[in-house]
């Protein structure tokens, strides 16, 4: 996965830097990195299995859960992606700095509530089923993208001055909107009667968003940003497979709500 963003990044500063050249011009007024953190809360979903044995079922509006462990912050302070995470590298499209397309990726972790009561409809072990299930691990399943529900996208950013300095020299509060979409990169991790496996890294589907906040600066080039997202999330794709069997696949979308909390710092103000 890091190794997957870090090539996004390379790959982005050499078009740039490649143009740059070409026009002997910036095509960017400066830049900005952030880091922080991130809470959800998921609408329901109906998660659509497709098994390499032939079966084939839906979990129907199945409830799910984020995982923060924001303990991590402070009882493992150098391990700084365990707990969901965010991050976005900026570039200013003019001098003002109003406007800015960013890279912006959303660590969050979707996990599937066990103990939950779902119907269940479609074919298990060559038999129609179409009646209530609890989700468990042991005697049924277990669903999460626990090491990531992974939303990486682009988005173009709006930033508004609410407030300025006393010298009238730089915004002190902005506020800010945000719209953007990208791919998402989970990593599933599934449980099948037992068989568990940790899946792979994989491409498996797509997402759409929209985010405002504000963002204060109490120093010059150093800010704190506080927003709100909602976006919705389709994955067409995911691993679901177990150490016996290869080949199986999940589908499902949800909706959610957000709440992200980030430090930045510009470049080239």
């Amino acid at each position: 996965m890091r190794k997957t963003a870090l090539a996004f990044l390379c790959l982005t500063i050499s078009l740039i830097s490649h143009s740059q050249e070409k026009l002997h011009q910036p095509l960017f007024s400066g830049m900005y990195f952030q880091w922080g953190y991130n809470g959800e809360v998921f609408s329901r979903s109906n998660i659509h299995f497709i098994m390499s044995n032939g079966d084939n079922f839906i979990l129907h509006h199945a409830r799910a859960h984020d995982r923060g462990n924001f303990d991590a912050i402070y009882k493992e302070t150098l391990q700084i992606s365990i707990p969901q995470y965010n991050y976005r590298i900026g570039l200013y499209l003019n001098k003002k700095h109003n406007r800015s397309l960013e890279i912006n990726f959303d660590h969050a972790k979707y996990i599937l509530a066990d103990g939950q009561t779902v119907h269940v409809t479609g074919t298990i072990n060559g038999q129609h089923v179409d009646g209530d299930s609890v989700v468990n691990p042991q005697t049924f399943l277990h669903f999460e993208h626990s090491d990531g529900a992974n939303w990486l996208h682009i988005n173009y950013v709006w930033l508004y001055t609410v407030l300025n300095s006393s010298s009238n020299s730089r915004a002190l509060l902005q506020y800010l909107w945000k719209a953007g979409a990208g791919i998402n990169i989970p990593r599933t991790d599934f449980n099948w009667k037992g068989e568990r496996l940790n899946n792979n890294f994989h491409i498996a589907g797509y997402n759409i968003s929209a985010e405002a906040g504000l963002r204060f600066y109490p120093a010059w080039r150093f800010f704190i940003e506080a927003t709100g997202k909602t976006g919705f999330v389709k994955y067409v794709d995911a691993l679901a497979n177990t150490p016996t069997a290869k080949g199986n696949r999940a589908h499902h979308a949800f909706t959610y709500l957000e709440g992200i909390f980030t430090v930045g710092w510009d470049i080239n103000y």
